[in-house]
């Protein structure tokens, strides 16, 4: 009898120690399924497009309207060159142009009456100067002309405004400042452009499609943020494509035995726009991309119009360009593999 129990203890704790190896074995291959094949990646930036602004022409700066981090919208001004200079180059080209159009109706006259002359009056050497002297003063008065459009120009661009909706950024610039034609003086973070870009391995992006749903999280705040992939890379750098000796590839005679997954950039776009003071450009995120509630909406959208559920853009774009054989069963994607 005791033997019996004796057994039966030690067969309970042989078959509970199986089962908790087997839990953590399956529990383990599950982990590894994820971490390898699951589209996710802890390396994604936030990122926006960045405007340089620099003025148009040189000169004092007489007024700073910003300050540094301060948001603007289209059209603010964000500071003003001292316009004295420019509104005299102004006045002295409308005085030129004055003069160049008096001239004009000078030369004018005088050569439509030399025309006028009875023939004899005056030799045709005259008249030809006369009419050249008219067409010459002619193209003055349009030269006069480019001249004051382009002192206004240049007048309307010492006041310098906003290109975009968006922050204002490494300011350089103060009052009393020179600054110098086309260089920066300070950058405005678009607003309107804020994106996630991540950098996934290339043995998940077979598990990634254009429009997919994707979960964001920030290491800078704890609200997790919705959006979706806008686009996927379609070029990396390669190390051995740079150009050796006659300009032949330069391949390093290595081989590899452990291989890398090289990183492709996807764009990931925002559902809706998410609170400002939690963004910015550079931040480190968190995304999950989440394919299988893209694979739920297109089969809910294809049965609420009645038909099948519509096969994944990748084959149908393959099969229209005559590279994969039509199938009957639409195509499903696995969490891994």
């Amino acid at each position: 009898m005791a033997n019996s129990k004796r057994v039966l203890a030690v067969t309970l704790r042989v078959i509970a120690t199986l089962t908790v190896v087997a839990i953590a074995v399956l529990l383990g291959w599950f982990a590894w399924q994820h971490y390898v094949y699951a589209p996710w990646t802890r390396d994604a930036r936030v990122q926006a497009n960045v405007v340089n602004i620099a003025p148009e022409v040189s000169g004092t700066v007489g007024r700073v309207a910003v300050a540094d981090d301060s948001y603007v919208h289209k059209g603010d001004l964000l500071f003003a060159i001292e316009p004295v200079r420019f509104e005299n180059a102004v006045a002295e080209a409308k005085a030129a142009l004055a003069q160049a159009k008096a001239q004009e109706s000078f030369a004018t006259r005088n050569a439509r009456r030399l025309e006028r002359l009875p023939r004899g009056g005056i030799s045709t050497q005259d008249l030809q100067q006369a009419e050249s002297e008219a067409a010459s003063a002619s193209a003055s008065v349009s030269q006069a002309e480019a001249r004051l459009a382009q002192a206004k120009q240049d007048l309307d661009w010492a006041t310098v405004r906003s290109p975009v909706d968006g922050y204002v950024t490494h300011l350089l610039l103060d009052e009393g400042d020179y600054a110098t034609q086309g260089q920066s003086m300070m950058t405005l973070v678009n607003a309107d452009t804020f994106r996630v870009t991540a950098y996934f391995e290339e043995t998940k992006l077979s598990h990634i499609d254009i429009g997919d749903p994707v979960d964001i999280d920030l290491m800078a705040s704890p609200e997790r943020l919705r959006g979706h992939v806008a686009s996927i890379g379609r070029g990396i750098a390669v190390a051995n494509n740079a150009p050796g000796e006659r300009n032949l590839p330069n391949v390093d005679p290595v081989f590899q035995w452990v291989r890398l997954a090289q990183r492709v950039p996807v764009t990931i776009a925002f559902n809706s726009r998410p609170d400002m003071r939690v963004l910015t450009v550079g931040l480190s995120a968190t995304v999950h991309v989440r394919p299988e509630q893209a694979d739920t909406q297109r089969s809910t959208s294809a049965s609420d119009n009645g038909d099948r559920p519509a096969a994944e853009p990748r084959l149908e774009k393959a099969r229209a360009e005559g590279l994969a054989e039509p199938v009957d069963t639409p195509v499903r994607r696995g969490a891994g593999g």
